[in-house]
Formats: structure tokens, sequence, C-alpha cells
């Protein structure tokens, strides 16, 4: 009785420490979040610090180098986005009197009576929508000065983690830490970098099917595809939409360039979605569908559009952390979509084992493909 009493109390303590935990994330987002993205942003660079510090280069003195990379290449992201978007702030009017002329022949074939557009004066609200978007990347730009202190900070401190565990511990336990930490990190920085690649490839294939097709603003596109592609099906959704509306409405009358765009962009969503990430990345880092809408929600709620592009690399980060920590490891099992688990279980002969699921027993024969 008083086993299950303690562990009662140990659920009810962990709840409130996530309650108090989601409060603190939620209030203080303007100083945690940039120091999410230093961190994330860490794995990605470290490497590269490593490998100057092995070319007798200082520490802080490839750290500066990177720093000032990375803020030349921010810079030159932020400005290619704020007159990109400038661009079609200013060419908004055009398209939205096409707009108006599509819908209300539209309506006319659909005999709806009259244009659903007809007194609603959402037009103007979009454009300056897009006109206070182009503005607000510089102050979105300022913010980035936080993230880039803190990964000033966290690059000069990485090369001596592994010493500190070293004197902290026993041999044995720091040999058994430094393993762990090692795994993680090997493996987040390998989520990231296929994610990025894997970003990067659908925003050029992207914009390369766009200016092939003749669509406007096509490096636009390209570029929100790359974005909003750490953002899993969702993401793909909204980044298809801009150009498959504006594909309709510039060639309007001629409705196939737009479906054509569709198709094209249908495709190289599937293609890299569904087909190259799952073979690059690998089974272990599925997450469930659960997890990710989970994460998405959760984050989101947080910290809005940036919490949304974030949701995915710490839900995975999270996933390996619990993979590596033996206690946590069933929760990393739970976080996973499963099919991996099934296809390993059915191999080892275990057809016959007793698992259920909504679909009832597993059949011989019924390996994933």
């Amino acid at each position: 009785m008083e086993v299950d009493r303690n562990k009662v109390n140990f659920v009810f303590q962990g709840i409130l420490v996530l309650v108090a935990v989601g409060v603190v994330l939620k209030y203080a987002g303007t100083a945690i979040l940039p120091l999410i993205i230093a961190w994330l942003f860490s794995f990605l660079l470290a490497p590269v610090v490593n490998f100057m510090t092995r070319r007798k280069i200082p520490t802080t003195l490839a750290v500066f180098i990177i720093i000032i990379v990375l803020m030349g290449i921010l810079y030159l992201s932020g400005t290619f986005l704020y007159a990109r978007l400038s661009a079609f702030a200013a060419a908004y009017p055009k398209y939205h009197s096409r707009m108006i002329e599509l819908v209300a022949t539209v309506s006319g074939r659909l005999h709806l009576g009259s244009n659903p557009l007809e007194g609603v004066n959402w037009g103007q609200n979009v454009g300056r929508f897009l006109v206070t978007l182009s503005g607000s990347i510089f102050v979105f730009a300022s913010k980035l000065v936080l993230v880039v202190i803190f990964l000033f900070f966290i690059l000069l401190g990485k090369p001596y983690f592994k010493y500190k565990i070293m004197k902290s511990f026993s041999q044995e336990k720091a040999n058994q830490l430094s393993q762990i930490t090692s795994s993680i990190t090997s493996q987040i920085r390998r989520y990231l970098s296929l994610q990025f690649l894997i970003s990067f490839v659908t925003g050029i294939l992207v914009w390369f099917s766009l200016e092939m097709i003749g669509v406007d603003f096509a490096a636009t596109w390209g570029a929100l595809a790359f974005f909003l592609n750490f953002i899993p099906t969702i993401g793909s959704i909204a980044a298809s939409i801009p150009p498959i509306l504006l594909a309709l409405v510039q060639f309007y009358p001629n409705l196939w360039p737009g479906i054509i765009t569709m198709l094209v962009l249908l495709a190289i969503q599937l293609t890299m979605g569904n087909g190259i990430a799952p073979k690059v990345m690998g089974d272990r880092l599925n997450l469930s569908p659960v997890v990710i809408l989970l994460s998405l929600m959760f984050w989101g709620w947080l910290w809005g559009i940036v919490g949304a592009l974030l949701s995915v690399p710490i839900a995975a980060a999270l996933k390996i952390v619990c993979e590596n920590i033996e206690p946590l490891h069933p929760v990393s099992v739970m976080m996973g979509s499963g099919k991996s688990y099934r296809r390993e279980l059915l191999k080892q002969g275990k057809r016959n084992a007793p698992v259920t699921d909504l679909a009832g027993p597993v059949k011989e024969g019924s390996v994933d493909q």
C-alpha cells in the first residue's frame, strides 16, 4: 500500500513539475527561446570549431570566425526575404484585381448569385499584412543578436565539456556519461544536418520548378518551402498554397499552369517527405504522428510560429536523449512510430506473440514494406 502511495505521489509531483516548467517556458520565452535556438545551432557548428582547433587555431578565434560568418549569412538571408516580400507587397494590387475577376467568374459559373468577395475589404488587409510582415523581418533579426551571444558562449564551452565530466566523476562513471553524451550529440547533429539538407533541397526544387513554369516570385516560394519544411505535413501544405493560388491568378483565364503547379509541388513534397526523408533519416528518428501533433500544438502555443518551426527538432532531440538514458528508454519507444519495432519483432520470429492493435492481431507475412 505504501508503494502504491509513493507511486501516486510521484505521478502527481511529475504533473506539477510539468505544469511549472510549462509556465516558466511560457513567460520566460523571450530569454529561453534564443537559448534553445542557439543550443540547436551549436550541434551543427561544433564540428567546424573542432576542425579549426585541430588546425592549431585558438578556440576563441575559431568561434569568433564562425559567428562572423553566421551573422553574414543571417544578414544576407534577412535582406533577401525583406526584398522579396516588399516586391510581392508592391505587386499585390495587380493580383488582387485578377483574383476578384477570377472569383466573380467562378461564382457566375456555379450560379452563386453574387461575388463572395463583394463588400469584403480583405485585399487591403492582406496587402497591409504583407507590408507589416516585410518590415518585421528586421525586428526579428534584432532578436537574433541574443541567439548569437548565447551561441558564442555555448561554442566556447563545448570543447571542455568532456574534461569537466572526467574531473567530476570516477573514471567508470565518466566513461559511461561521455559515451551517452557523445551518442546524444552525434545523433542530434545527424538529424539536424539531414533535416537542414532535405529542407534545402526541397526549397531548391520548388524554386527551380516554379521558375520553369513561369510563376512569379519563385525564389520567394522556394525560401518559404525551405523554412516551413521543418514543420511536417502542415508546413508543406502551407508552403504550397500561396504559389498555387498565385499561379491560378497570374495565368487566368488559363487554369492549366495552376494545375501543373499543384501537381509538381505535390510530387516534390511526396517524394521528399515520404520517399527520400525516411530512407535518409532512418526509422530510429521516425516520430509518432501523435507526438508530432502534440509537439506542434504545445510549442506553437508557447512561442507561435517559431515554436512550431522548432517543435519537431525539439521532439526528435528529446527522443534521442530518452533513447540513450536507460530508465527513459521506454519513453523513447513510445515516442516512435512503431513501424521499425514491428519489423524487428517479426524478424525475430515472434509472429505468434499475442500482440494486437486496432487492426487485430499481427499476422504472419504482414511485415511493413
